[in-house]
Parts: structure tokens; C-alpha cells; sequence
């Protein structure tokens, strides 16, 4: 991948910047700490992958916009494609692929985001975890790489090579495999209780037989019985057939009886009913008289209403015309006083007026001064515009020239700060002797306990074997006591066998051998107890030995710190002190040189002579700033004079307005107060007119409500006539009933004596029929008995069935639980080979083996370039163990780095700083082209932080010369600073700064 263009659009920092990558083979982006330098990489991080160090998207979103979009160009295999990525506050991202065809871009982007994300990791066969361990050098990781030990060193390489998803399978097929081995142990255990269930088979199917037997025999018993049963419950019936119908007998009479009482006191209620209606009769003259005064009354009360209606209807209107009199006449008056407001308004605005017209000549004066004032600063305005580019550029000039000579102090303070450290350095030199003397005294102690501790851990090696068997040893013993207890348990059954030869045993030989197991029990016992006294002596010994020797590694765990600093310590006495004389004294001279320039002045002579240029030309022109200021404030001063006029205008038109408008007003009023009058004339003919009406009516209040109660008394009469003409058409009714129910009532006598004559008939024949109830009852109960034994033998039978049928489904299942005891042992040792070979010691440990000698080769063919073939470098991942025989050699896993220049090889930390930076630098990109071609790609971009911050002078030349020296392996490299004095050793510059509209790009060579 190949960047060509960058556009950023509210991205971090950054508001609106481009950055245009074509041309740039190596570059350095310089800037201020915060500047933006770091965002422009994960801008490229986040078009590519939408990842970046902030933990959300929308943080990725400038703090002063809504959305962001960041549009990526790169070339990849010869095709230019183009990524755009975007997202708004509270929805989701999008993103788009396009490639270039014929000088412009076609989409190639996929149905959604995951989808197009998973093309553009095709396309560039990294993802965002391979990039930045490959293509982004970060800070410190080739010097964490090396300082490590050789564990820690392999386990970071695995994980940079992404061995860690072996590690997740390994882990993965060994929960597999303890599981499996759980479920067959489970299944083991449940495998013994169903081979004891299955014995009882035989013993189940006796018990069925003689339970059917017991069933068929009871079965023909109860058969008798029934029959039995049956003959007397015939007879039984014959007497409950003659009693019910004594019992209906008994029913109908009683029914008769009640029916014949009910019918009596109907006759009761008819007869009273009768006598009341002809009484009734008897008033009908008295009745119709009483009813016709009513009717008379209620005729006049209906007049009456009548002109009550047409009472009140006058009055309404009455009411209203007063009313609408009244409503008139008011806003008559409000109109009127309307007007007479606006009369005195009007000329309260004439006398204002007045007032200003009477100043007409005052303000005539003042607008003449200020157009005098705006005429002068007219002439002041020319002058600064023909001054103002002279006084910008006198400004720019000034701040070049300070600003070359900031530089020069800066680089002074920088050459006497770099003086005080070299100063600090040489002092150190006498402490750092004493510091190199007490290590070698330390390192010597700590090779003679090295050596006790070997001796120490064939000891411990010793005390665990020991164990081991001892242990052995203990599990073998009690395996043989539990064979003995279960031997002895058989013999105490009376019918058991010699548990050797299977034969009958008589009491003397199970004696014997019952005597004998016990003797053989107690002699394993002791046994075991003397192996637990020596296990415990032991795991003491072990102890002790573990204690010590854990003393000992925390005591030699400083004993590769101190090689590494004595080896510092000597690169320091060989090399340093020398190079520390030559840059004081280089220093010294630069620093003279510069004060010399600083004191005369002599920096940015072109710049002095043209400001000087300026100045004169200033000087001709004579324009002074603060005679305009003085301009502007006079004009400004008299700006009240424009108000003033406008003022005076306003007031002579005002007036001209009043003297038109206050005679139409006068004139309105004059007429509303004659409609007032009009108005009132008018409405109080009406009202005479109404009061005429109403006296002409005649209507009556008091007769009114006279009449009123006379009617509500005369009601009672309605109310008798309409029950005395009811009465008159119920009078035949009722005597045709009472005939009836007379008849009813002699054909209920009748009923009476026939049932009754049926009744005796009936208990004569029932005396003469044999009551056998108690018999049947006994039967019953006995029938009832055995039915319950029956069940009884019924239930025993199926639950022995069905213990059958489980014992023969059990059978079914205990073998096929065999088999699957037989699969799940089989998958048990297939996930327990997977897991060892998944593991660290199986296809992570072959890969590491595989990928080193190409690391190895990539390292060196860099590290012959940057050291001239000084410097080479190996890998070895096995070594023999230390404190054995040679033909107990045994070899161990490591990861050692071995070092070799002209003389031979020595330890890393041997190396000087330049040397060690080298060999770092090598091994690390060697590392990102390895993760590239392991992705499936070529690495042509590399950005490298490793940290000019924290280098010195020298450090960071060491780390220009090594980019240079790879460059041309690269199409662009991208190193990352804010220290401003090294950008001048690149070939191009990104220089970021930040500004109120956020961080800008400038790309200068």
C-alpha cells in the first residue's frame, strides 16, 4: 500500500487539511506536542480499519461539527482505490471503496459496512492489529524485544505472529477432553449399579407367576358370589317396585290435598272482590258530577296560560328594547370620548413640534461641521491605504528578523544545556568506577550460590522422586486392603465359595482362610503406616529444600541486571568518555560563533536593510495614526447633527398633519351627540307602544293561580271516574270465575277417594313380599373384599411387569452405554493429542522454529547495512541444561540472541548504545516485513516513532542514518517528531500547528 492523498473534514483536531503524499519518499511530521501529528496517522487507521486509540467513534468528531469523513487514496498492486469513511453524532458509520478506472472512480463498495470492510481487508491483506505491528515502528518495541528473557522473548513473538488462537484451540481441546473424560467417568460409575439391577431379573419372574396363580384362584370365587348376588337383588327389586308405588300414591294425595286448599282460598279472594265493585257501582251519579267540574276548570287554566305566553313575550320585548337603548347610547358616548382623547393628544404633539421648528437655525449650524469633519477624514482614509502595506510588511519583517535571532538564543541555550550534561557525565565518571568495582564483587558472590543452587535442586529433583514412589507405593497397599475387605465380606456369607478356586468352603477351611486374609490385612497396614511416616519425613525435607531454594532465586533474579550493567558500565570507559572531550569542545566553539553573531547583530542582514528601506519611505508619506483617530473620533462626535436634522424635518411634517386632522375631528364629535338625541326619542315611543299591549291583554296574575289549585284538588274525581268504569267491565268477569274454580273444587273431592282407595290396596300386598336387604348386604361387603384383594394382586402383577419391561429396556441401555463409554474414551485421547499439539511445545513451538531462520536472515541483511557487515546476529530456541553430566544432557526450550562482530560474540548489553540502537532497530523491522509477508504482502509503507524525544544528539543521528540506509527498500517513509532542530535531515517536512481552526498541514522541502 502506497498513500497518495489524505483529506481530513472535522477529524480529531483537524477542521478542514489535505495532505498530498506524492513526491514524499521520506519525510518527517514535526510539530508541537498536541499539535495534531499522531491524528494524521489514525486518520489513515481509522479510513482503513475505523480504528483508532479514542474508545468511541463519535470521538473521532472535531468538538465544533456534527459529522466527520475522512477520504484515503492509496495505490495497491498497481491500481489506485480510494476509501471513504464517515459517520454523524448518534447514527451509524458509513463507508465506501471505489477504484480508479480511466481518471475516475467506480464503486466497488459491498452491502454494508462489515461487508465492504471484509473487501478492503482482501484487498490489502492486513488488518488493523498486522499494520500497526508491522508498518508503524512504535517506541520501544525493539527494546522491550531484546531486554526480555528468552520465555517473555518467545511469548512476545508468538504474540505478534497471532500464535495465541493455537493457544484458544489447545485450550479449547483440553476442556473438550475434561469434559469427555468426566462424562466417562460418570458413565463408569453408573455402569456398576445396572449390572447388580439386571441380576434381579429371575428372581421378579417367580414372584409374577405365583401372583397370577393367587389372582385366577380368587377370580372363580368371586364368580360364585356375584351370582349369588344377582338372585337375591331380584327379589330385592320385586319389594322396592311395590313400594314406590305406595310412595307415588303418597306423592299424588298430597298434591291433590295443597291443590284443593289453594283452590278454596281463590274462592276466598273472588267473592271479596265482588263485593267491592258492586259498591262502587252503587256512586256512579255522585262520581260523573265531580268529573265534569274538573274538566270545566281545566279548560279555563288552558286560557289563561295562553295569555301568559303573550304577558311575558311583552315584557321580553320591553326588557330588550331598554337594553339595546342603553348598549346604543354607550358607544355613542365611547366614540365621543375617543375623539376628544385624540383633540387633546394632537395638540400636546403641536406644542412638542413647536418647541423643535424654533430651533430650525441651531441645527443648520452643527450639520455643517460635520460635513466639514467627514470631508478631512475622507483625505486620512487615502493616506492608510497606502500606508497600511507598507506598515504589514514592516511588521513581517520585524518578526522574521526576531524570530532568526530566537533561533540563534535557542540554539545557544540548547549548546549550554548540552554542555551541562556532558559536564554531569564526566563528574559521573568516579561514581560509576565504584559502581563498576561493586558489581564484579557481587557478581562473584552470586556465581558461587548459583552453583550451591544446582547442587540444592538435585537435591529437591532427589526428594520428589522419592516421593513419587513413596506415593506409589501408598495407592498400591490400598488397593490391596480394599481387595481384602471386599474378600473378607464375602466370607461372612454362610453360602459363599473359596474366593481362589470358586469351590464350597465347609467352617473349619473358611475359617483357616478367613484367619489367614486378616493376618495378610494387618501386615499390609503396617505397611502403609511405616510409607506415611516417610512420605512425611519426606515432604519436610522438601520443604526445607523448596524454602531455601526459593531464597536463592530471589537472590540471583539480579544477576542478569547486573551483566547487562557492567556491560553498559565498560562501553562507557571504552568509548564515551572520549566522545564526551570532543563534543565539549565542539560545543564550545558553536557556542562562540554564535555569540559573536548575537552581540554585533549580523543575523537576517537582507530583512534589516529592507525594513530599513520602509521606515524612510514611511517618513516621506507623513501619515500619522493617531491624527486620523482624532478624525474619526470629531466625526463621530457630531453623527448627533443627522439625528437633529431628521428631527426637524419630522416636526414639520407632524404639524402640517395636525392642522389637517383636528377640524375632521371636531366635526365627528359635534355629530354623535346629535344621534344620541335622535336615539333616545326613538326608543321611548316604543316602550309606550308595549305598555298599550299589555293593559289591552287583561291577564290576571291571582285568577291565574286560583284556578291553578282548584284543579290539582279536582283531581281525585278523574281518578274514581276511570276506576268506576274499570269496575263496570271487570263486575261479569269475576262472577264467571268464581263458577269455575266451584267446579274445580268438587272434581279434587273426587280425585281424594280414588287414591286413597288405591293406597290401602297397595300396603296389603307389600306385607306379603320376603324382606332379604341384610343378606344382600353381607354378600356385598364380602364381594367388596375380595374385589380389593383382587386389585391388590392386580397392582402387585403390573408392577412386576413393569419392572420387567424396565429391566429388559435397562439391558438395552447398559449396552448401549458400553458403546458409548467405548466412544467418549476414544474422543478423550484424540482432544488430548489435539490440545498437546495445539499447544506451545507442539505447532506454535514448529511455526517459531520455522519463521526464525527467515527473521534471522531478514535481521542481518539489514543489519549488514547499517553496520557495513560489522555486526551479525542468531537465534537459537534449544540449549543444553546446566548441571548435568554430558550423557545426561538434556536440551531445554529457549530463545537466545546471540551477537557477533570482528572479535567474536559477547552479550547484548556489551554493545555500545550506537550498536545496541542498530541491532534493535534491525530486529524490529525485520519483525514488520515478516508480519507483512505474513498477511500476504509486500510492506512499502513505514512509519517509524521510535522516540527522537528520548534520544540525544547522537541517538538521533544513529536513528536518520538507519532510515536512510533502508530507504530504498521502501516507496514512503514516515518518521514522526517534535523537535524541530532534526527536520532539517529529512528531505521533506510535514509541519502541523495548531490554530483556532483547528491543526493545519504544511508540507515544505
Amino acid at each position: 500500500m502506497i498513500p497518495q492523498q489524505l483529506i481530513l473534514s472535522n477529524f480529531l483536531s483537524y477542521q478542514q487539511a489535505t495532505l498530498d503524499f506524492t513526491g514524499l519518499h521520506t519525510a518527517c511530521i514535526c510539530g508541537a506536542n498536541g499539535a495534531g501529528k499522531s491524528s494524521l496517522l489514525e486518520a489513515i487507521t481509522w479510513a482503513l480499519w475505523g480504528k483508532t486509540r479514542t474508545t468511541s467513534d463519535e470521538d473521532v468528531i472535531n468538538s465544533t461539527a456534527k459529522e466527520v469523513q475522512v477520504d484515503f487514496r492509496f495505490q495497491c498492486n498497481g491500481d489506485t482505490y480510494r476509501v471513504l469513511r464517515g459517520r454523524r453524532r448518534g447514527q451509524s458509520a458509513s463507508l465506501e471503496l471505489q477504484v480508479q478506472h480511466q481518471n475516475q472512480f467506480q464503486s466497488l463498495t459491498a452491502k454494508g459496512v462489515k461487508a465492504t470492510q471484509k473487501k478492503i481487508n482482501e484487498l490489502l491483506k492486513l488488518d488493523y492489529d498486522t499494520f500497526i505491528n508491522s508498518a508503524y515502528l512504535r517506541q520501544g518495541r525493539a527494546d522491550e524485544f531484546m531486554q526480555r528473557s528468552p520465555t517473555e522473548r518467545k511469548k512476545l513473538l508468538a504474540e505478534l505472529l497471532k500464535l495465541d488462537q493455537y493457544q484458544d484451540l489447545s485450550e479449547e481441546a483440553k476442556d473438550i477432553s475434561r469434559k469427555l473424560k468426566g462424562q466417562s467417568e460418570q458413565l463408569e460409575q453408573t455402569l456398576a449399579p445396572t449390572e447388580k439391577e439386571l441380576e434381579q431379573k429371575t428372581t421378579i419372574a417367580q414372584s409374577l407367576a405365583e401372583v397370577e396363580a393367587k389372582y385366577q384362584a380368587l377370580q372363580e370365587k368371586q364368580e360364585a358370589d356375584q351370582t349369588e348376588l344377582q338372585r337375591l337383588q331380584t327379589l330385592d327389586s320385586q319389594r322396592k317396585t311395590k313400594q314406590e308405588q305406595i310412595d307415588w300414591y303418597n306423592q299424588q294425595y298430597q298434591t291433590i290435598a295443597q291443590d284443593y286448599q289453594k283452590l278454596t282460598q281463590e274462592q276466598q279472594k273472588i267473592q271479596q272482590s265482588l263485593s267491592e265493585l258492586n259498591q262502587l257501582l252503587e256512586r256512579e251519579t255522585e262520581i260523573k258530577q265531580a268529573y265534569q267540574t274538573y274538566l270545566d276548570l281545566q279548560k279555563e287554566q288552558e286560557s289563561l296560560a295562553k295569555k301568559f305566553e303573550t304577558y311575558q313575550d311583552l315584557t321580553q320585548r320591553s326588557q330588550q328594547i331598554k337594553e339595546q337603548q342603553q348598549k346604543q347610547i354607550n358607544d355613542f358616548k365611547l366614540q365621543k370620548q375617543r375623539i376628544e382623547t385624540e383633540l387633546e393628544n394632537l395638540t400636546a404633539q403641536e406644542e412638542s413640534a413647536q418647541k423643535t421648528l424654533q430651533k430650525a437655525d441651531e441645527i443648520k449650524e452643527e450639520v455643517a461641521k460635520l460635513n466639514a469633519a467627514r470631508e478631512r477624514l475622507k483625505e486620512l482614509d487615502q493616506l492608510q491605504q497606502e500606508v497600511s502595506p507598507l506598515m504589514q510588511r514592516r511588521q513581517t519583517l520585524q518578526l522574521e528578523v526576531d524570530r532568526e535571532g530566537e533561533r540563534k538564543k535557542a540554539r545557544l541555550e540548547q549548546i549550554e544545556s548540552n554542555l551541562k550534561e556532558l559536564q554531569a557525565e564526566l563528574a559521573q565518571f568516579p561514581e560509576r568506577e565504584k559502581e563498576y568495582n561493586s558489581i564484579i564483587d557481587r557478581l562473584k558472590e552470586l556465581e558461587k550460590k548459583e552453583t550451591y543452587s544446582q547442587r540444592l535442586q538435585e537435591k529437591r529433583q532427589k526428594q520428589q522422586e522419592l516421593q513419587a514412589r513413596l506415593q506409589q507405593t501408598e495407592k498400591t497397599y490400598e488397593k490391596q486392603l480394599e481387595d481384602l475387605v471386599k474378600k473378607l465380606e464375602l466370607l461372612q456369607n454362610p453360602e459363599a465359595n473359596c474366593p481362589l478356586c470358586e469351590r464350597p468352603l465347609d467352617d473349619e477351611h473358611k475359617q483357616r482362610v478367613t484367619h489367614k486374609t486378616q493376618q495378610e490385612y494387618q501386615s499390609i497396614e503396617a505397611e502403609k503406616a511405616t510409607v506415611w511416616e516417610d512420605l512425611a519425613k519426606s515432604k519436610r525435607e522438601l520443604d526445607h529444600y523448596s524454602q531455601e531454594y526459593e531464597t536463592l532465586t530471589q537472590e540471583l533474579a539480579e544477576h542478569d541486571e547486573l551483566v547487562a550493567r557492567r556491560g553498559q558500565l565498560e562501553s562507557y570507559f571504552d568509548e564515551d568518555v572520549c566522545n564526551i572531550h570532543e563534543k565539549i569542545s565542539n560545543l564550545n566553539r558553536e557556542k562562540r560563533d554564535i555569540q559573536e553573531i548575537l552581540d554585533q547583530e549580523t543575523y537576517a542582514q537582507e530583512k534589516q536593510a529592507e525594513l530599513q528601506n520602509i521606515e524612510q519611505r514611511l517618513a516621506e508619506i507623513n501619515y500619522d495614526e493617531k491624527t486620523h483617530a482624532i478624525a474619526r473620533e470629531k466625526v463621530d462626535s457630531l453623527r448627533y447633527a443627522d439625528r437633529k436634522a431628521e428631527q426637524l424635518a419630522d416636526a414639520k411634517k407632524e404639524v402640517e398633519k395636525i392642522n389637517q386632522r383636528k377640524p375632521e375631528l371636531e366635526q365627528s364629535r359635534t355629530k354623535i351627540q346629535e344621534q344620541i338625541t335622535e336615539m333616545e326619542t326613538s326608543f321611548s315611543e316604543q316602550l309606550q307602544t308595549i305598555d298599550q299591549e299589555i293593559e289591552d291583554l287583561g291577564y290576571a296574575r291571582s285568577r291565574h293561580n286560583e284556578v291553578i289549585t282548584q284543579v290539582q284538588e279536582a283531581q281525585k274525581s278523574q281518578l274514581n271516574y276511570q276506576k268506576l268504569e274499570q269496575a263496570k267491565a271487570e263486575f261479569p268477569q269475576k262472577q264467571a270465575e268464581l263458577t269455575e274454580i266451584n267446579q274445580r273444587l268438587q272434581s279434587r273431592e273426587k280425585e281424594k277417594a280414588d287414591c286413597q282407595q288405591q293406597l290401602d290396596a297397595l300396603n296389603e300386598e307389600i306385607k306379603k313380599v320376603t324382606d332379604v336387604r341384610t343378606e344382600i348386604k353381607q354378600l356385598e361387603q364380602k364381594t367388596q373384599q375380595q374385589r380389593q384383594q383382587l386389585d391388590s394382586y392386580l397392582s402387585e402383577k403390573g408392577k412386576l411387569e413393569q419392572r420387567l419391561n424396565y429391566l429388559e429396556e435397562l439391558k438395552t441401555k447398559y449396552q448401549d452405554s458400553k458403546e458409548k463409554l467405548k466412544t467418549l474414551k476414544r474422543k478423550e485421547t484424540v482432544y488430548k493429542e489435539l490440545s498437546q499439539a495445539f499447544g506451545k511445545n507442539g505447532i506454535q513451538a514448529l511455526m517459531i522454529e520455522n519463521i526464525l531462520p527467515q527473521l534471522e536472515a531478514t535481521t542481518n541483511q539489514i543489519l549488514s547495512r547499517l553496520t557495513g557487515n560489522q555486526l551479525h546476529v542468531q537465534f537459537l530456541t534449544q540449549k543444553a541444561s546446566k548441571g548435568r553430566s554430558k550423557k545426561q544432557t538434556k536440551l531445554i526450550d529457549t530463545l537466545d540472541i546471540i551477537i557477533a562482530d570482528a572479535q567474536g560474540t559477547r552479550a547484548y548489553e556489551t554493545y555500545s548504545g550506537g550498536e545496541g540502537f542498530r541491532i534493535n532497530f534491525a530486529i524490529r523491522l525485520a519483525l514488520a516485513k515478516l508480519l507483512a509477508q505474513r498477511a500476504g504482502t509486500a510492506l512499502q509503507l513505514l512509519i517509524v516513532d521510535e522516540g527522537f524525544g528520548t534520544q540525544d544528539s547522537h541517538g538521533c543521528e544513529r536513528l536518520i542514518a538507519a532510515i536512510n540506509a533502508i530507504a530504498p527498500d521502501f516507496c514512503c517513509i514516515l518518521a514522526v517528531t517534535h523537535m524541530r532542530e532534526f527536520k532539517e535531515a529529512f528531505q521533506h517536512r510535514i509541519e502541523v500547528t495548531k490554530t483556532d481552526q483547528g491543526s493545519q498541514i504544511t508540507v515544505s522541502s
